[in-house]
């Protein structure tokens, strides 16, 4: 079967999953998150196996460190996507929900009713998590899946899948609501985003040049985050430990994900109290420092960062650092070079926090905490499906809400229009 006749084929059988689940109850789609979360568990061992084959191929491929650690599935990551499945299966059903409804003047009432996207394309590089955070929240609302998945996880992402579907089909919904790919053509993605009517959504997960290819080419609405270009501004009132604490786990504590912080931001009037410290405990943890002239005035060992490091997502242990002038100066900063995605400001100033939270246009904005935490999971979504810093239908982590529309509904008693 040639790669389009395979995908098409394989969508069909996902749209058929979507008709049945939209239909499942609130009971069923619990009892089916809740199986899965049980047999991931269970068989853990599985899985590692599984995942130890792809990561063999990735270092012998010379991928790099961080694309390493998102693919790695260790007993800490599979026991967290139980978690989230078991947390997706306690969170309220949207799937019917009445968002609102008010009474025209002729009795009729009018209001919106929360329902299903219908089948949902997943297409993503690396992590396996996301098979099975994007599995259970399109099932939990109402929704099929197909998932294509990276070549460098199509071990962990086949075995996950087969859990899955297996547990799906014991609760009595259709194996096919969960539909994967396992074919690593990268035709197969071009194939996927053409068949408009059959795929509802697509949301790409991986690298900007995936995102940007599968946006180029889609013929089907696609909700998406490009890069995430993450910033703390530290702020003249800020406390200095907490400070540190928060750069420091925003930088190292994951380096490679999209909510890792790229460029620390440091006013002026602080910077040669608060960088010192900062910068010393940076080197202790082996990350590369690039920072303005500011910055190397206060510490001659930084790198120079170039104009294009500031807009650049390094994924991986590469810190810019810039000493500005103040909020203002920060806020123009984010403005110029950051992606929308998450960014965080530290301070005890109450005032100049709420001018951060209004004045910076990302879609997650953080006072205090470290931008690690803009995530579906930490928000108490779940997980997520994704992060989307567009402004139409949903904006940030996309939770069970985000995987559905709403319609309108009407109910009279013999109304006509004259």
């Amino acid at each position: 079967m040639d790669i389009k006749s395979y995908v098409l084929k394989k969508a069909r059988a996902a749209k058929d999953g979507a008709r049945a689940v939209a239909k499942a109850s609130s009971e069923q789609k619990n009892n089916a998150l809740l199986k899965m979360a049980a047999d991931l568990k269970k068989k853990a061992k599985e899985l590692q196996k599984a995942n130890r084959k792809d990561i063999a191929f990735a270092r012998d491929k010379g991928l790099s460190r961080a694309m390493i650690d998102r693919l790695t599935l260790n007993a800490k990551r599979i026991d967290d996507m139980a978690r989230g499945l078991t947390e997706i299966a306690n969170l309220p059903d949207p799937v019917g929900e009445i968002t609102k409804m008010w009474q025209r003047p002729n009795g009729m009432m009018v209001g919106r009713m929360r329902v299903p996207l219908g089948l949902i394309g997943i297409i993503y590089e690396s992590r396996p998590n996301v098979t099975a955070d994007a599995s259970a929240l399109c099932l939990k609302a109402g929704n099929a899946v197909i998932l294509r998945g990276g070549s460098e996880a199509i071990h962990s992402n086949t075995a996950i899948v087969k859990i899955l579907r297996a547990a799906a089909a014991k609760a009595g919904i259709d194996e096919n609501v969960i539909t994967f790919i396992d074919n690593p053509d990268r035709q197969a993605i071009m194939e996927m985003v053409q068949l408009e009517g059959i795929i509802d959504v697509i949301i790409p997960r991986g690298g900007e040049g995936l995102i940007r290819t599968v946006s180029e080419n889609s013929r089907i609405p696609v909700l998406k985050h490009y890069k995430g270009v993450c910033h703390v501004f530290v702020d003249r009132d800020a406390d200095l430990r907490m400070a540190e604490d928060i750069c420091f786990n925003a930088k190292v504590q994951r380096p490679g994900v999209c909510n890792a912080m790229e460029t620390m931001l440091v006013d002026t009037k602080i910077a040669r109290k608060f960088l010192p410290p900062m910068i010393a405990r940076f080197k202790k943890a082996k990350v590369t420092l690039k920072g303005c002239p500011k910055t190397r005035k206060i510490d001659g060992t930084v790198a120079a960062a170039s104009e294009e490091d500031f807009y650049t997502e390094y994924v991986d242990l590469i810190l810019n650092i810039k000493v500005v002038r103040d909020m203002d100066d920060a806020m123009e900063h984010i403005a110029r070079y950051g992606s929308a995605h998450t960014d965080a400001i530290v301070t005890k100033d109450y005032a100049r926090a709420m001018r951060f939270l209004r004045e910076v246009d990302s879609s997650s904005v953080f006072v205090n905490v470290s931008t690690r935490f803009s995530d579906g999971f930490q928000y108490g979504l779940g997980a997520e499906m994704g992060i989307s810093t567009d402004k139409i239908h949903a904006r940030g982590p996309m939770g069970l809400e985000e995987l559905t529309c709403t319609k309108f509904i009407v109910t009279g008693n013999g109304q006509v229009r004259t």
